[in-house]
Formats: structure tokens, sequence, C-alpha cells
């Protein structure tokens, strides 16, 4: 509980403004000779005969299947290597053209028969780069996967370094970094939609051919692309919330062809976007009670002695900076909504201890925290980064198309499931209203009938993905089996809980599932 709130332990897109929301939100090499990852016999898992390079391929697809690899040092960051690879602009039109996939890879530590392949990774989004993403959590990973495993990133089509959605919009830019116009009580659904349309219209004008293509079933065979070219007959893969619709999706295409998939603080691919964003809206409340019941139990509490008095403390915080923002300097602004989203993004972590300090600072308008917070917000922010919408409104469970009547005739219900957070989230049902690609990818069960076991990985008190999504999903999948992690913050791995890290260690390493009903803290 005593995470920085401007470091992320497993980095994930901060909280910008309020559409950012929709977001929610090896061995140091010393030759710079081009390299490239052959099958070796410790790749190819025990009973397989054919190899990655002679499974059956689609005659248009084969020239991409068959491209090498040239690996090498990446900048600045000792133990990493990076490379690109081509893929098909469009997999149904392989001659419609090319794109770039940039990826990254730090090779395992073991040898011989302690190698099992590679396993792919991706730290969420929608719109998340996997490079840096992965970057920054190798370490964390434990020494026996970072020795049985290379551990490897590709950053999706139209995210991060791959050939990324550009609407090269400065206006749009400006209207989200502002923290688009809205307060804690009655969100400006009519300027949210602006900045929605504003973007929309940048997005087709620059990116136009691209968004169709940016869908989350394109990035999975854009996965098995990379299985393949690093060697491996299966997908070994690790994904953290909307990594676990991209490895679901994967499995649902793909089934013959997936290896250990683990799948950590579920989406549930049958909601629609309705119910994501009041799910989340709900799953945040939970999350709040949670660190109001426990700064409760503590003398210095910022919020009072109560969940119910915390609540009220919130929400008048809330109010007050909204009323009377604070001004450290004239370039940052501290609002109410900005106070919320700090708030939001201290559950997701958890990072109680910082929340109680920024919180207490709050209740003093001292901004010394939260000017700290701010730039780091700004720094982590990328300009021109649209992937994350693009990808968000192909799929129907994340890009719900509402009007702005119709938002505000949602925000009565969002606020009944979410008296501190419903009007924060409710104007994001907006977030695809002026999208111009209609969804791809229907809301619906995912099964993937014929895959090995995929383990599913829940955490009781997640906010931005509640348990009941990693419930669902595993009840869905054929062979899904729920590994719970009673606690608090997002996701379950490598959040603290030997529990939990010594059951997905032993099932990536030996295929060993933990029993069924299996509940860490």
């Amino acid at each position: 509980m005593n995470a920085d709130l401007t470091s992320d332990r497993i980095p994930r897109r901060r909280l910008r403004g309020a559409l950012a929301v929709l977001s929610a939100c090896g061995l140091l090499l010393t030759s710079c000779t081009a390299t490239q990852l052959r099958l070796s016999p410790a790749h190819i898992p025990a009973g397989t005969e054919a190899t990655a390079s002679t499974a059956p391929v689609p005659a248009g697809l084969l020239r991409y299947y068959q491209q090498q690899l040239h690996w090498k040092p990446c900048p600045d960051k000792p133990g990493f290597q990076c490379t690109t690879l081509k893929a098909p602009l469009d997999y149904a039109h392989p001659d419609a053209g090319d794109i770039t996939l940039a990826a990254t890879r730090k090779r395992a530590t073991g040898t011989g028969a302690k190698r099992i392949g590679s396993l792919l990774y991706n730290p969420g989004g929608p719109g998340y780069p996997a490079i840096t993403g992965l970057w920054d959590i190798a370490d964390a990973f434990p020494p026996s996967v970072r020795a049985a495993y290379d551990l490897v990133a590709v950053d999706p089509r139209g995210v991060g370094e791959s050939t990324p959605v550009d609407c090269n919009t400065d206006t749009a830019m400006a209207l989200l970094n502002a923290g688009v116009i809205t307060t804690s009580e009655q969100p400006d659904f009519e300027g949210v939609d602006a900045v929605v349309e504003t973007t929309a219209d940048a997005c087709r004008l620059h990116s136009g051919r691209l968004l169709p293509h940016v869908g989350t079933p394109e990035a999975a065979r854009d996965l098995d692309l990379m299985r393949a070219l690093v060697g491996d007959e299966r997908l070994h893969y690790l994904g953290f919330s909307y990594g676990t619709y991209l490895g679901a999706t994967y499995a649902e295409l793909f089934p013959s062809r997936v290896g250990r998939m683990v799948l950590d603080g579920a989406v549930d691919p049958s909601i629609d976007g309705y119910h994501r964003f009041l799910d989340a809206a709900h799953g945040y409340q939970v999350a709040w009670e949670s660190f109001a019941a426990d700064c409760a139990t503590r003398t210095d509490c910022p919020v009072g002695h109560s969940v119910e008095e915390a609540d009220r403390t919130l929400d008048a915080l809330v109010a007050a900076l909204d009323q009377n923002p604070l001004q450290p300097t004239k370039d940052i602004t501290i609002t109410g909504q900005f106070l919320l989203t700090v708030v939001t993004e201290g559950l997701r972590e958890p990072a109680w201890q910082a929340l109680r300090l920024l919180l207490s600072e709050a209740t003093h308008r001292v901004a010394t925290g939260l000017q700290k917070v701010f730039a780091a917000d700004q720094k982590d922010s990328v300009v021109g980064d649209w992937g994350s919408t693009a990808v968000t409104c192909l799929s129907a469970p994340f890009g719900p198309r509402f009007t702005p009547a119709q938002a505000e005739a949602a925000l009565p219900e969002f606020v009944r499931v979410s008296p501190q957070f419903g009007a924060l989230f409710s104007p994001f049902l907006q977030g695809c209203a002026h999208w111009p690609v209609e969804p791809t990818q229907p809301s619906q069960r995912i099964t993937a009938p014929g895959t090995p076991p995929i383990l599913v990985v829940g955490t009781t008190r997640d906010p931005a993905t509640p348990y009941i999504w990693s419930q669902a999903l595993a009840h869905q999948l054929s062979s899904g089996r729920l590994l719970t992690r009673n606690g608090d913050g997002h996701t379950g791995f490598l959040q603290g809980s030997t529990c939990v890290d010594t059951a997905v260690d032993r099932y990536l390493l030996n295929d060993q599932l933990p029993p069924v009903g299996t509940v860490c803290t």
C-alpha cells in the first residue's frame, strides 16, 4: 500500500482529463550484430511434431510468416533487444499494403532444458505501448520465469512505435489535456460531445485508411505472427486488463496454438459499453469504501473515521476545488475533477499511504504533492496518442455511442451505483459517438473450445476490471480456471501476493493449475 503515485510499478496509462478514462480508462548484449531467434528443441513443447514454420498459413500471408527478425540492442535500454516486422494492413486482403510493428525482448537467463520459449506480454490499455510496459516491469518477474522465457512485447498496431494512429489535432489534444469541462456534480455532456466530434473528424482526416484495421482481432493476428517469427509452436502469453481481452480473442481465433496463457484483471467480452463503464464506476466505489474503512482505523485519517464521513469529506473537497481551484503555478490548476482522477489512480495501484497524504494536503489547500502528481501526469502524456480511442471504438464492449441526452439520462443510475464517481464516468458513454468506423468486434461470450487450460486471475476489489468480469471470463472459457486474489488494486500478479505469484509461476513453468476455488491474499 506504499506505492508512490508518481511512479507505476506495473505501468498503466494515467487519467488525462475526462476522456482519458476511456483507456480505463535479460542478458546484457555486447554485440550489435543482427540476430534471429530460431526454434530450438527447448522451444518445442513435449508431444508436438510440427514447427511454426510448417504450420498451415494462408498463401497470401506466407511472406509475413517467413520474414526474418533482426534483433539489435535497444538504445538506452541495456539487456533489451528491439526489432521491427511487417504485418498486413488488412489480413483479409494482404495485398492492400503493409504496416510496421515494433517489438522488444529480454532474453531468457536460463539455458538448455530450462528454456521454454517466449512469453508475449501485454500490459493493457487499450492503447498502452507494450514495449515501454515490458521495459518497466521485466525485472519484477520471478527469476524462474526470466530463466525459462524470453520476455517479448509488441506495440499493438496503431500504438507506440508501431504504425500509429495520428490524428494531428492540436485542438482536440488541448481540450483533452484541459480536463474537458465537467464538475463533480453535473458533467457538461454537450462539451464532451464537442471534444469527441473534433477528435473523430481529425482522426478520419489523418488516419482514415488505418482506423478500420486497428481492432483487437487484428492485434491478435499480429500476436500469432510474432509467435511464429520467434519460433514457438504455441503462444505463451501474459495479459493484464485489456490484455485479457486480447488474449481471449487470440484463444478464440487460434485455439490449437494456445500454450500457457495467464489473463489477469479480466474483461468480460460479453458486456456492452454501457455496463463496461457502469461496472467500473461501481468498482471504484467499492475500492474507495475499502480504502475509507482502512483509513478510518488510523488516527491521522484525513477523511474521517467512518466510510460515511469519508464520502462526505471527499464530496466536499471535490466541490471546493471545482469552485476555487488551487493554482500553485500559472501552468498548473488543481480542480476537483483532477483530485478525483488522483483518487482513482491511488485506488488502482493501490497506493493508500500516498493517497492519504494527498487527501490531507487537499483538506489544507496545500498543493505540494498534487503539484508533483500533476507534473508527472503531464510528463507521461503522449501528444497525439490516439491509438486508445481507435482500438476502443472498434470493440462493442469498450466503445459505447451515446448522445449527450442519452448519457445525461444515464447519470442517475451511475450516481446510484457510485455516489462518488458516477458523475465522472457517465460522460464516457459518449466516447465513440462520432467515430467514423463502426465496431468490428461485437459483445459476445468467448468460449475458445479446444484450448489447453487458461488461467484467469481476478482481484475481489479491483476497481478497473471488477471481479465479476474475471468470474465471467473464467466461466465462459471452455478451459478457464479462476484464481482469486482477495485484495485491493488492479490485477493480482506481481502485486505483493506470494500465493498468486507462486500459482502463476507454477503454471507458466510446469503447466500446473491451482486447485479449483483457490483464494489468495
